[in-house]
């Protein structure tokens, strides 16, 4: 089959601001992730060994002048020295193994330095996406006329009441055919539609240097779970804001806070870091009680809610986000990051409910063990985890059953 990842840069911004901050602040970390289906798929016979095949071709994507000459433009926060440490950047197949069983299930682990390790996630996933829907002849019943009028419908919708959106849709994306036609069509919904509204970017940095679009991100839960993994999860937001502050300097201002849930996350947020920080993100919970909960919380420390951007990104679809844009617009500076809804949303195909979660660290490679961690997130379903790292985190943080 066709080479799915043919770029370096098809991938999300947070995995290369994060690799960034890991590199200056935990160079020697180790690390290990593991994949999770949560629907339990089934996989075609011979899947593990196309994936497997895919990601050997990783070893051959390297990253171009142009992109790295579109990262110094669009990126000015992104330094030199890790441009460089980019242009010498390798994928090795030996950090991951993949494994089907006889009933079909897929099991994929990624095991080395987190410095390289983190760039794997986002390209692995996105593989094995599409690559589900050609081993499985989906892929075939694509019509993409019908999803560029679909986006097209889309995009007037949410530039017509006001909403500042972004697509965040690379990790399950039915195809790079599909994100590549929805952003393109959410660019010349910019130029042609008349509203307050705006499609401000993606989140991937190869469809932002083709289109000339700003790329969106900031950082992922992985970044708190492996502090917490090292350090324990009661002070691991804290610390995970003086890191991104120390590192970016007041750039990259939106903090992603659900990792261990908005109480301990709360408690972390001090005055300095509320003023520091332009703005929160909201992942998990109920958005509607979340964001009341966030308002509080600026209001107790005096600052202004409205003048703090939260971006939504739960799970949402434009009929949410309208929903949300009503309700959001005289409490804050609401913005949207819509994944899944954007790049995977055809007729009669299912996307896909996957991850690949960070779940063991240890802080040098001289260590003779790994510290568990986990993700205990405002939304059950979406804990990551062992059941024994779970009940000692959320014992750690006084979380009631």
């Amino acid at each position: 089959m066709r080479q799915i990842i043919q770029h370096f840069t098809d991938d999300d911004l947070y995995k290369f601001t994060m690799c960034c901050a890991v590199i200056e602040n935990f160079p020697r970390t180790q690390v290990r992730y593991k994949f999770n289906d949560r629907d339990h798929t089934v996989y075609p016979p011979g899947f593990a060994e196309e994936l497997r095949r895919q990601i050997e071709m990783l070893e051959n994507v390297v990253i171009t002048e142009e992109e790295i000459a579109f990262l110094r433009r669009r990126c000015r926060y992104i330094p030199e020295w890790f441009c460089n440490f980019l242009k010498g950047f390798r994928y090795d197949r030996n950090w991951v193994k993949i494994r089907q069983d006889e009933s079909g299930h897929l099991d994929v682990e990624f095991e080395g330095c987190w410095s390289n390790t983190i760039l794997l996630e986002v390209k692995v996933l996105a593989i094995i996406s599409e690559l589900y829907y050609m081993m499985t002849g989906e892929a075939a019943s694509l019509d993409y006329d019908a999803y560029y009028r679909k986006s097209q419908d889309k995009g007037r919708r949410l530039i017509e009441a006001g909403c500042v959106f972004s697509d965040m849709g690379t990790r399950r994306r039915a195809s790079f055919r599909a994100q590549d036609t929805f952003i393109k069509t959410m660019k010349e919904c910019n130029e042609s539609m008349s509203g307050s509204g705006k499609f401000i970017g993606t989140s991937n940095v190869y469809f932002a240097m083709k289109y000339d679009l700003v790329p969106i991100g900031t950082m992922a839960h992985e970044l708190i779970c492996a502090i917490a993994g090292i350090y324990g999860p009661q002070m691991a937001n804290y610390l995970a804001m003086k890191t991104w502050a120390s590192t970016y300097r007041g750039a990259l201002g939106t903090f992603l806070y659900d990792t261990y849930g908005w109480r301990i996350f709360s408690l972390n947020f001090s005055e300095d870091y509320a003023n520091m920080f332009k703005g929160l993100r909201v992942d998990s919970g109920d958005n509607y009680e979340q964001l009341d909960l966030i308002v509080e919380k600026y209001k107790s420390l005096n600052i202004d809610p409205r003048t703090k951007q939260i971006v939504f990104s739960n799970g949402l679809n434009v009929d949410e986000a309208l929903k949300l844009q009503r309700y959001a617009e005289n409490k804050c500076i609401p913005s949207f990051g819509i994944g899944t809804h954007f790049t995977n949303d055809f007729p009669g195909i299912k996307p896909r409910n996957i991850v690949i979660k960070l779940i063991a660290v240890k802080i040098t490679e001289s260590w003779p063990f790994y510290c568990s961690t986990c993700k205990l997130s405002e939304d059950r379903g979406k804990y990551s985890g062992d059941e024994s790292t779970v009940r000692r985190f959320r014992e750690a943080l006084h979380l009631s059953e």
